[in-house]
């Protein structure tokens, strides 16, 4: 079998590698995702360590460009834009657009990512229960959200009028949002914009197919 023009090193629980799987799918790119077990170490064995040396997932390697390694998902995201997306379908290159377009994804990665993934630890996975620390990263999530609602009540997207590699990398988190925020948590009823601008995003073909497989791992 003929390789794929990338290998993506992801984790099938974990969010950072579905902002890829949802670009390359939108983008039409073909791929071979590789699952690693975070919980047997396999994200840092030596030669995953040679591809990304900070041992954390995701990492893309484009097979044709001399097996060029990418990781942190913000700037594979950016990288698979520059190189592959040649109608410009998914960001901007120039103009006032090509800031404000990476000032969100540096939000994204800088503001929810951190708070969100801490208020997941501090609510499951710390060995001692710190209310205080679960209070402050749910409080901090609503925070992000009020900064989109800000934003996304009026308007569509977050730049230049089109959905972009700045709004799909939102998406994950915010999948998680139920598990994070608790079951009565209503997404719709306080940040309607939001909750609107992220229903749009996660129907979009490339995207909704990787909710879809991540359902699927879940239940394997």
């Amino acid at each position: 079998m003929s390789q794929k023009h990338f290998t993506l090193y992801s984790h099938a629980g974990g969010p950072n590698g579905w902002k890829v799987t949802y670009l390359l799918n939108e983008l039409g790119l073909e791929y071979e995702t590789k699952y690693l077990n975070s919980q047997k170490g396999e994200h840092k064995a030596p030669e995953f360590l040679k591809i990304n040396p900070n041992g954390r997932l995701p990492a893309l390697v484009d097979h044709k460009n001399g097996d060029f390694a990418v990781w942190e998902s913000a700037a594979i995201l950016i990288y698979l834009t520059d190189k592959y997306d040649t109608e410009k379908k998914f960001t901007f290159t120039e103009g006032n657009e090509k800031y404000e377009l990476l000032q969100w994804l540096f939000f994204q990665m800088s503001g929810q990512g951190p708070y969100f993934g801490q208020g997941f630890w501090f609510t499951f996975f710390h060995p001692e229960k710190v209310p205080s620390a679960v209070e402050r990263y749910q409080n901090e999530a609503k925070r992000v959200l009020g900064v989109l609602e800000s934003v996304l009540s009026k308007k569509e997207w977050l730049v230049g009028g089109k959905v972009t590699i700045a709004d799909i990398a939102f998406v994950p988190w915010n999948n998680s949002l139920k598990g994070l925020l608790g079951a009565d948590f209503d997404f719709e009823k306080e940040f309607p914009a939001t909750a609107k601008w992220h229903d749009k995003i996660i129907n979009l073909p490339g995207v909704k197919a990787g909710i879809e497989e991540k359902a699927r791992l879940a239940q394997q």
